[in-house]
C-alpha cells in the first residue's frame, strides 16, 4: 500500500471517530493568562495602557480608571493583578464578570456559550 493511500485511509478513519476536543475550563484559562502576564512583567515593563489602547486593544473598566490617573508608572503596571475579576476568574467555575474588554470575563463568557 502506498504512503498516500495509507494516509488517506488513516484520515478517513479519524473523521469517523473524531469527537470535538473538550474545551479547557475558564478557571484554567484564567490561571494560565495570569501566569503569562506575570512572566511578561518579569521580563520588563509592559506597554502602557495608552499604548495598548492605541494598538487597538480595548481597556476594561478597571484599566480605564487607572489610565485616567495619568501616571506613566501606573499605566505600565499590570492592573489585572489587583483586580477582583482575576480572583473570581481563577477561583469560580462561572465567575460573575460581565464588563467589556476583560480577558477573565471573556474566558467565562465563552464557557457559558
Amino acid at each position: 500500500m502506498s504512503d498516500e493511500r495509507w494516509l488517506a485511509n488513516l484520515a478517513a478513519a479519524a473523521d469517523v471517530d473524531e469527537q470535538p476536543a473538550p474545551a479547557a475550563p475558564a478557571r484554567l484559562k484564567s490561571r494560565i493568562f495570569s501566569a503569562l502576564v506575570r512572566r511578561l512583567a518579569e521580563r520588563g515593563p509592559l506597554l502602557t495602557l495608552a499604548e495598548s489602547k492605541s494598538c487597538g486593544s480595548g481597556l476594561c473598566v478597571f484599566e480605564e480608571a487607572v489610565s485616567l490617573l495619568g501616571s506613566e508608572q501606573l499605566g505600565s503596571m499590570n492592573p489585572c493583578h489587583a483586580c477582583h475579576a482575576r480572583v473570581l476568574g481563577e477561583r469560580l467555575a462561572r465567575a460573575p464578570i460581565f464588563w467589556a474588554n476583560c480577558p477573565y470575563a471573556d474566558f467565562h463568557k465563552r464557557s457559558r456559550e
